[in-house]
Protein backbone atom coordinates (compact mmCIF):
# COMPACT_ATOMS: atom_id res chain seq x y z
CA UNK A 1 0.00 0.00 0.00
CA UNK A 2 1.54 3.27 -1.15
CA UNK A 3 0.89 6.04 1.37
CA UNK A 4 0.72 9.51 -0.20
CA UNK A 5 0.82 12.28 2.38
CA UNK A 6 -1.98 14.77 1.77
CA UNK A 7 -1.09 17.70 4.03
CA UNK A 8 0.98 20.00 1.76
CA UNK A 9 -2.09 21.25 -0.04
CA UNK A 10 -2.89 24.93 -0.50
CA UNK A 11 -6.62 24.34 -0.11
CA UNK A 12 -5.70 24.24 3.58
CA UNK A 13 -5.61 27.86 4.69
CA UNK A 14 -2.51 27.39 6.82
CA UNK A 15 -0.57 25.85 3.94
CA UNK A 16 -1.78 28.48 1.49
CA UNK A 17 -0.34 31.18 3.75
CA UNK A 18 2.95 29.28 4.09
CA UNK A 19 3.31 29.27 0.31
CA UNK A 20 2.37 32.91 -0.11
CA UNK A 21 4.79 33.93 2.68
CA UNK A 22 7.53 31.62 1.33
CA UNK A 23 7.70 30.03 4.79
CA UNK A 24 10.23 27.32 3.94
CA UNK A 25 10.72 26.16 7.50
CA UNK A 26 7.03 25.41 8.10
CA UNK A 27 6.61 23.62 4.76
CA UNK A 28 9.70 21.51 5.41
CA UNK A 29 8.53 20.61 8.90
CA UNK A 30 5.21 19.49 7.43
CA UNK A 31 7.04 17.38 4.86
CA UNK A 32 9.38 15.78 7.39
CA UNK A 33 6.55 15.08 9.85
CA UNK A 34 4.62 13.13 7.20
CA UNK A 35 7.64 11.13 6.06
CA UNK A 36 8.49 10.26 9.67
CA UNK A 37 4.88 9.11 10.17
CA UNK A 38 5.08 6.68 7.24
CA UNK A 39 4.31 8.58 4.02
CA UNK A 40 6.24 7.21 1.03
CA UNK A 41 5.22 9.97 -1.38
CA UNK A 42 4.25 13.58 -0.63
CA UNK A 43 1.45 15.33 -2.47
CA UNK A 44 2.31 18.98 -3.24
CA UNK A 45 -0.40 21.37 -4.37
CA UNK A 46 0.07 25.16 -4.56
CA UNK A 47 -2.90 26.01 -6.80
CA UNK A 48 -4.98 27.90 -4.24
CA UNK A 49 -2.15 30.26 -3.25
CA UNK A 50 -2.15 33.80 -4.61
CA UNK A 51 0.60 35.00 -6.93
CA UNK A 52 2.28 33.43 -9.95
CA UNK A 53 0.92 29.88 -10.02
CA UNK A 54 3.85 28.30 -11.83
CA UNK A 55 6.44 30.02 -9.63
CA UNK A 56 4.54 28.90 -6.54
CA UNK A 57 4.75 25.29 -7.69
CA UNK A 58 8.44 25.63 -8.55
CA UNK A 59 9.18 27.05 -5.10
CA UNK A 60 7.12 24.39 -3.35
CA UNK A 61 8.80 21.47 -5.13
CA UNK A 62 12.30 22.85 -4.50
CA UNK A 63 11.50 23.59 -0.85
CA UNK A 64 10.17 20.10 -0.11
CA UNK A 65 13.01 18.35 -1.95
CA UNK A 66 15.56 20.16 0.21
CA UNK A 67 14.52 18.00 3.19
CA UNK A 68 13.44 14.68 1.66
CA UNK A 69 14.49 12.35 -1.10
CA UNK A 70 11.03 10.77 -1.19
CA UNK A 71 9.11 11.08 -4.47
CA UNK A 72 6.55 13.85 -4.90
CA UNK A 73 3.04 13.85 -6.30
CA UNK A 74 2.72 17.02 -8.39
CA UNK A 75 -0.92 17.92 -7.87
CA UNK A 76 -2.83 20.54 -9.86
CA UNK A 77 -5.78 21.00 -12.18
CA UNK A 78 -3.57 23.33 -14.24
CA UNK A 79 -1.32 21.53 -16.78
CA UNK A 80 1.12 24.48 -16.78
CA UNK A 81 1.61 24.16 -13.02
CA UNK A 82 2.19 20.43 -13.40
CA UNK A 83 4.70 21.08 -16.18
CA UNK A 84 6.62 23.53 -14.00
CA UNK A 85 6.57 21.11 -11.08
CA UNK A 86 7.89 18.23 -13.19
CA UNK A 87 10.58 20.44 -14.73
CA UNK A 88 11.71 21.44 -11.23
CA UNK A 89 11.53 17.95 -9.71
CA UNK A 90 14.81 16.12 -9.12
CA UNK A 91 14.47 12.36 -9.47
CA UNK A 92 16.43 11.30 -6.39
CA UNK A 93 14.81 8.04 -5.32
CA UNK A 94 11.88 7.57 -7.65
CA UNK A 95 9.72 8.97 -10.42
CA UNK A 96 7.38 11.85 -9.72
CA UNK A 97 3.65 11.19 -9.79
CA UNK A 98 1.48 13.56 -11.83
CA UNK A 99 -1.96 14.22 -10.37
CA UNK A 100 -3.80 14.18 -12.68
CA UNK A 101 -5.02 13.44 -16.19
CA UNK A 102 -8.69 12.78 -17.03
CA UNK A 103 -10.64 11.43 -19.96
CA UNK A 104 -11.40 14.97 -21.13
CA UNK A 105 -10.00 15.55 -24.63
CA UNK A 106 -8.63 19.03 -23.88
CA UNK A 107 -6.87 17.91 -20.71
CA UNK A 108 -5.30 14.92 -22.46
CA UNK A 109 -4.01 17.18 -25.25
CA UNK A 110 -2.56 19.74 -22.82
CA UNK A 111 -0.93 17.29 -20.40
CA UNK A 112 0.19 14.42 -22.62
CA UNK A 113 3.31 16.18 -24.00
CA UNK A 114 4.67 16.58 -20.45
CA UNK A 115 3.85 12.97 -19.61
CA UNK A 116 5.56 11.72 -22.78
CA UNK A 117 8.67 13.84 -22.21
CA UNK A 118 9.26 12.93 -18.57
CA UNK A 119 7.83 9.36 -18.55
CA UNK A 120 6.62 9.84 -14.98
CA UNK A 121 3.97 8.02 -13.00
CA UNK A 122 0.45 9.28 -13.62
CA UNK A 123 -2.83 9.47 -11.69
CA UNK A 124 -5.74 9.09 -14.13
CA UNK A 125 -9.22 10.13 -13.00
CA UNK A 126 -12.23 8.17 -14.23
CA UNK A 127 -14.15 11.18 -15.53
CA UNK A 128 -14.54 12.90 -18.88
CA UNK A 129 -16.56 15.69 -20.51
CA UNK A 130 -19.72 14.19 -19.00
CA UNK A 131 -18.38 14.64 -15.47
CA UNK A 132 -18.10 11.87 -12.88
CA UNK A 133 -20.14 8.86 -14.05
CA UNK A 134 -22.73 7.38 -11.71
CA UNK A 135 -21.90 3.79 -12.64
CA UNK A 136 -18.83 1.66 -12.08
CA UNK A 137 -18.90 0.31 -15.65
CA UNK A 138 -18.67 3.77 -17.20
CA UNK A 139 -15.75 4.62 -14.90
CA UNK A 140 -14.05 1.36 -15.92
CA UNK A 141 -14.60 2.22 -19.60
CA UNK A 142 -12.94 5.62 -19.09
CA UNK A 143 -10.06 3.90 -17.28
CA UNK A 144 -9.56 1.58 -20.28
CA UNK A 145 -9.40 4.60 -22.59
CA UNK A 146 -6.86 6.39 -20.40
CA UNK A 147 -4.72 3.27 -20.05
CA UNK A 148 -4.57 3.00 -23.87
CA UNK A 149 -3.65 6.69 -24.23
CA UNK A 150 -0.91 6.44 -21.60
CA UNK A 151 0.61 3.15 -22.75
CA UNK A 152 0.63 4.45 -26.35
CA UNK A 153 2.77 7.31 -24.97
CA UNK A 154 5.26 4.88 -23.46
CA UNK A 155 4.00 4.88 -19.87
CA UNK A 156 4.37 1.50 -18.17
CA UNK A 157 1.20 -0.17 -16.89
CA UNK A 158 2.79 -0.25 -13.43
CA UNK A 159 3.23 3.55 -13.52
CA UNK A 160 -0.49 4.20 -14.10
CA UNK A 161 -2.64 4.94 -11.04
CA UNK A 162 -6.37 4.88 -11.78
CA UNK A 163 -8.47 6.98 -9.42
CA UNK A 164 -12.08 5.68 -9.33
CA UNK A 165 -13.14 8.99 -7.74
CA UNK A 166 -14.52 8.78 -4.23
CA UNK A 167 -17.68 10.87 -3.88
CA UNK A 168 -19.39 11.57 -0.52
CA UNK A 169 -21.56 8.68 0.59
CA UNK A 170 -23.96 11.24 2.04
CA UNK A 171 -25.07 12.28 -1.46
CA UNK A 172 -25.82 8.75 -2.72
CA UNK A 173 -25.80 5.59 -0.64
CA UNK A 174 -24.27 3.66 -3.58
CA UNK A 175 -21.20 5.89 -3.96
CA UNK A 176 -19.01 3.61 -1.88
CA UNK A 177 -20.06 0.48 -3.76
CA UNK A 178 -19.46 2.17 -7.12
CA UNK A 179 -15.85 2.91 -6.14
CA UNK A 180 -15.25 -0.61 -4.83
CA UNK A 181 -16.69 -2.20 -7.97
CA UNK A 182 -14.57 0.11 -10.13
CA UNK A 183 -11.40 -0.89 -8.29
CA UNK A 184 -12.21 -4.57 -8.70
CA UNK A 185 -13.03 -4.19 -12.40
CA UNK A 186 -9.79 -2.36 -13.15
CA UNK A 187 -7.62 -4.85 -11.25
CA UNK A 188 -9.30 -7.79 -12.98
CA UNK A 189 -8.66 -6.31 -16.44
CA UNK A 190 -5.22 -4.82 -15.76
CA UNK A 191 -3.50 -6.47 -12.76
CA UNK A 192 -0.33 -4.38 -13.26
CA UNK A 193 -2.19 -1.07 -13.19
CA UNK A 194 -2.39 0.60 -9.78
CA UNK A 195 -5.48 2.08 -8.14
CA UNK A 196 -5.49 5.13 -5.86
CA UNK A 197 -8.11 7.10 -3.95
CA UNK A 198 -8.45 10.37 -2.11
CA UNK A 199 -9.96 8.70 0.92
CA UNK A 200 -11.53 11.47 3.00
CA UNK A 201 -14.12 12.46 0.37
CA UNK A 202 -16.22 9.44 1.32
CA UNK A 203 -17.19 10.88 4.70
CA UNK A 204 -17.72 14.54 3.77
CA UNK A 205 -20.69 16.08 5.58
CA UNK A 206 -21.24 13.17 7.97
CA UNK A 207 -20.48 12.72 11.69
CA UNK A 208 -17.62 10.50 12.92
CA UNK A 209 -15.72 10.98 9.66
CA UNK A 210 -12.65 9.09 10.88
CA UNK A 211 -14.74 5.97 11.48
CA UNK A 212 -16.15 6.05 7.94
CA UNK A 213 -12.72 6.72 6.47
CA UNK A 214 -11.10 3.84 8.34
CA UNK A 215 -13.75 1.28 7.42
CA UNK A 216 -13.80 2.37 3.79
CA UNK A 217 -10.02 2.12 3.56
CA UNK A 218 -10.06 -1.50 4.72
CA UNK A 219 -12.90 -2.34 2.33
CA UNK A 220 -11.08 -0.71 -0.59
CA UNK A 221 -7.89 -2.62 0.21
CA UNK A 222 -9.83 -5.88 0.10
CA UNK A 223 -11.01 -4.97 -3.43
CA UNK A 224 -7.45 -4.32 -4.65
CA UNK A 225 -6.58 -0.74 -3.71
CA UNK A 226 -2.86 -0.02 -4.15
CA UNK A 227 -2.44 3.56 -2.90
CA UNK A 228 -4.23 6.27 -0.95
CA UNK A 229 -3.85 9.99 -0.41
CA UNK A 230 -4.29 10.28 3.35
CA UNK A 231 -3.01 11.90 6.53
CA UNK A 232 -0.13 9.62 7.56
CA UNK A 233 -0.04 11.16 11.02
CA UNK A 234 -3.39 9.49 11.79
CA UNK A 235 -2.02 6.63 13.91
CA UNK A 236 -5.25 4.65 13.95
CA UNK A 237 -5.54 4.74 10.16
CA UNK A 238 -1.92 3.69 9.72
CA UNK A 239 -2.39 0.83 12.21
CA UNK A 240 -5.48 -0.37 10.35
CA UNK A 241 -3.64 -0.31 7.02
CA UNK A 242 -0.78 -2.40 8.41
CA UNK A 243 -3.25 -4.82 9.96
CA UNK A 244 -5.34 -5.11 6.78
CA UNK A 245 -2.22 -5.86 4.72
CA UNK A 246 -1.42 -8.72 7.08
CA UNK A 247 -4.93 -10.16 6.89
CA UNK A 248 -4.94 -9.85 3.08
CA UNK A 249 -1.83 -11.97 2.76
CA UNK A 250 0.47 -9.08 1.86
CA UNK A 251 2.78 -9.43 4.88
CA UNK A 252 4.95 -12.53 4.80
CA UNK A 253 4.82 -14.34 8.15
CA UNK A 254 3.26 -11.19 9.67
CA UNK A 255 6.76 -9.70 9.83
CA UNK A 256 5.72 -6.11 9.18
CA UNK A 257 2.84 -6.35 11.65
CA UNK A 258 5.11 -7.71 14.40
CA UNK A 259 7.75 -5.08 13.68
CA UNK A 260 5.17 -2.30 13.83
CA UNK A 261 3.80 -3.68 17.10
CA UNK A 262 7.26 -3.73 18.67
CA UNK A 263 7.72 -0.11 17.57
CA UNK A 264 4.45 0.87 19.26
CA UNK A 265 2.64 1.56 15.99
CA UNK A 266 -0.11 -1.05 16.36
CA UNK A 267 -2.49 0.27 18.98
CA UNK A 268 -6.14 0.25 17.98
CA UNK A 269 -7.11 2.92 20.50
CA UNK A 270 -4.38 5.38 19.41
CA UNK A 271 -5.61 8.85 18.53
Amino acid sequence: MLIIGEKINSTRERVRKMIEDRDSKSIQELASHQINAGAQVLDVNSSAANGNKEENMKWLVKTVQEVTSSPLCIDSANPLEIKKGIETYKEISGKALINSITGEKERIERLLPTIKKYQCRVVALTMDERGIPDSSQTRIDIAHKLIRVLTDSGILLSDIYIDPLVVPIGTNDKNGVIVLDTIRGIKEAFPEVKTVIGLSNISYGLPERRLLNCVFMVLAMSFGLDAAIIDPTDKRMMALIKTARTLLGQDSYCAEYIKAYREGKITFCSK
